[in-house]
Order: C-alpha cells, then sequence, then structure tokens
C-alpha cells in the first residue's frame, strides 16, 4: 500500500472505524511511554550545550589567530555549520525538549535563536507550529506555500502559462534546488526581521528586536573591522551560504516529495504525521548532522521527546506502523535528495504531481 492509498483508506463512514483510528495513536503513545522515551535527557543536551560552545571559542580563536587572509573561509564554513547544530538545539528547547519547564524551554530557545544563530524566535515558532500541526497540507502547511519553489501542478500550470522567468523557472526548480539553498539563511534572517517589525503577533516582540538587531548588526560589524573589505564580505556570505545550505539539505528530504493533503481534507493525527513524513537511513554521523531530525517520523509523532531518545522509538513506531498497514517511508540521505529534485522538477514540467493524493471528494473522512 502506498502513503496515497493510505490516505484514501481513512475515508471512512462506520463509527467503529472513525474510532479506531482515533485510538491508534494513544495505543502508541501507550507503548512510548511504557519504554520511557518521553523522560528528560539533562545529560545529553549538557553535553551537547558545552561541547558546541567550545568549537564555537575555537572558531573565535582561530578566526583571531589567522588575521587577514583567504584562510578565513574555512573558518566561515566551519562557523556556517556549528550555527546550524545550535539551531538544532534551539529546535529540540522550542518543542520543550531539554527541561522539563515550558518556561526555561522558550527562553533558551529565545536566546540561542536572537543571539547565536540570528533567527527570530516568534517567526520560527509561528511558522514551524503551523507546519507541524498540517504537514504537506495545501495552503495550510506554510513549508509547501507557493513561493520560489511550488508543490502543485495548479501553481506551476499558471506560472509556466506565463511564459516569463518564473515560467522558465518552475520547469527547472528542481534542478536549482540546491544552488537555491545558499541564499536561504539569508531568506531566514529577512523573514525574522519582517516578523518582529511586521503587524503579526510576536510574544516576545520587545526582546526580539533588540537582540536581533544587535546580532545581525555587530556580528558583520566586527568582521568588517578585523578583516579587509573583500575578505570580510566572503566571510560572510560563505557563512550564511554554508548555515542555509546545511538547513535546507536537512529539512527538505523530510516531507518534499511525500503525499500532499488537499485543504479540506481530514486525517487522524497518525496518519497525517507518518503518511506525509520520510525519515533519513544512517548512522551516528547523519544523526549529528541532521539533529535528529533524520527520524521525522518519530519527532512528528512526538515532537518534545527528547532527540536521543528518537532511535530508539523508532523500532517500535515502525513496528506499530506494520500492524496498522501504514506505510512507514525511509530513504538514504542521497536517495532522499533525489526524490526531492525529481519530485519537484516532475511538478514543475507536468500537469499532475507525481506524488499527489487521489481526488479530494475521494479523500474526505468524517474523522
Amino acid at each position: 500500500m502506498t502513503a496515497s492509498e493510505a490516505i484514501t483508506s481513512t475515508v471512512v463512514t462506520k463509527p467503529t472505524r472513525r474510532q479506531q483510528y482515533v485510538s491508534d495513536y494513544s495505543d502508541l503513545s501507550k507503548r512510548i511511554r511504557a519504554a520511557g522515551l518521553l523522560g528528560r535527557r539533562r545529560i545529553f543536551y549538557a553535553v551537547r550545550a558545552v561541547t558546541l560552545a567550545s568549537l564555537l571559542g575555537a572558531c573565535v580563536a582561530a578566526f583571531l589567530a589567522l588575521g587577514d587572509t583567504w584562510w578565513q573561509l574555512a573558518v566561515a564554513a566551519a562557523f556556517g555549520l556549528l550555527l546550524t547544530q545550535v539551531a538544532y538545539l534551539g529546535h529540540d528547547a522550542a518543542h520543550r525538549q531539554i527541561f522539563a519547564s515550558g518556561k526555561r524551554n522558550e527562553l533558551t530557545a529565545l536566546l540561542l535563536g536572537n543571539i547565536v544563530v540570528g533567527l527570530s524566535h516568534g517567526w520560527w515558532m509561528s511558522k514551524h507550529s503551523r507546519h507541524h500541526a498540517n504537514p504537506n497540507k495545501v495552503d495550510v502547511d506554510p513549508d509547501v506555500q507557493a513561493s520560489a519553489l511550488v508543490f502543485t501542478s495548479d501553481v506551476a500550470t499558471e506560472r509556466r502559462a506565463r511564459r516569463s522567468f518564473s515560467g522558465w523557472w518552475v520547469q527547472r526548480q528542481g534542478t536549482l534546488f540546491f544552488p537555491l539553498l545558499l541564499l536561504a539563511g539569508l531568506n531566514m534572517h529577512v523573514n525574522g526581521l519582517r516578523t518582529v517589525f511586521g503587524r503579526g503577533r510576536v510574544k516576545y516582540r520587545a526582546v526580539e528586536i533588540p537582540l536581533l538587531l544587535a546580532r545581525l548588526t555587530l556580528y558583520p560589524v566586527a568582521l568588517f573591522w578585523f578583516l579587509s573589505p573583500a575578505v570580510a564580505g566572503a566571510f560572510l556570505a560563505v557563512q550564511v551560504a554554508v548555515f542555509g545550505f546545511s538547513m535546507g539539505a536537512t529539512f527538505a528530504p523530510n516531507h518534499k516529495g511525500m503525499p500532499m493533503i488537499p485543504r479540506d481534507m481530514s486525517v487522524d493525527y497518525l496518519r497525517r504525521q507518518v503518511l506525509t513524513s520520510r525519515n533519513t537511513r544512517g548512522g551516528w554521523f547523519i544523526d549529528v548532522a541532521m539533529g535528529g531530525l533524520n527520524y521525522q517520523i518519530e519527532h512528528h509523532l512526538f515532537p518534545n521527546m527528547p532527540r536521543p531518545n528518537l532511535r530508539k522509538a523508532q523500532a517500535i513506531v515502525r513496528e506499530f506502523c506494520a500492524e496498522r498497514d501504514v506505510p512507514y517511508a525511509e530513504a538514504g540521505l542521497f536517495e532522499s535528495w533525489g526524490i526531492v529534485v525529481r519530485y519537484l522538477n516532475q511538478v514543475g514540467t507536468r500537469d499532475t504531481d507525481p506524488f499527489d493524493c487521489p481526488p479530494a471528494a475521494q479523500l474526505r473522512s468524517p474523522i
């Protein structure tokens, strides 16, 4: 059974079937709790925080020792990768994985995001919370809203009809996806600023604005103070590009190329999270490089589960999905990147999405 067929199978009219779907997640949660996988992992996060702080300190020391040289670009790349790891730590805090106290998690996420990474916590929380609630749902999940990339064939058809640059771009969007990620970091910084200075609700706007402005101003000033303009500009460009690429290359395999859910369709929580998510296979290196998000299915099912417990939860979740005949998607990193590229190219060049769900009329569920 494919993921799309599994979504179709959620169309039920009998109360007993509806109750079964509602209870499925409850049954899975009991198994996870019985295994003790929702407990805090303070030592893991303490070691991770100390390690990242030490590595960032080493980068600063290398920066000061090297002086005005093009070797600084290696430091810039390392700094971009480390900021990605800090962003993962902030992501864990935002999901309340680190502390038992919600306020401590929120404060940690806010400080790491605004001061260290340079991203607005308010912007991230608004966007990411909506994504978790409705992954891959058309017009609801902000991660699949049409912008530089489009994820549904109707929007792609409209853009191709314009016979302009946007039409040329959409037909090649998959091929251009990874080069585009080099600008993802800049885009995230800009979106964060737009959010804190916009009219929408931002819980800690008065705190975020000065922190974010200080981070995004003092950092480049320091670069141009210690380095020549050319080296400083290149350092900033490389760091932001590496950060954006590594973030985008981590998040893209998790949902792109999985079924899109029509806006007016209802799917139970377990299937909504599992059928739209894809895990990435690999050992400890992938675990570290992707910040635990390679266990995307488990993370979406239990967002507050500490990162090191996701690997242990995988066996339980996979077994449960097999019992309930729910497809469980998993691929290697390069394989998943290939799926994303092919999916985006196919959406941009064809009238029917290759991974689209069946017609909305066939998918309506009373759940």
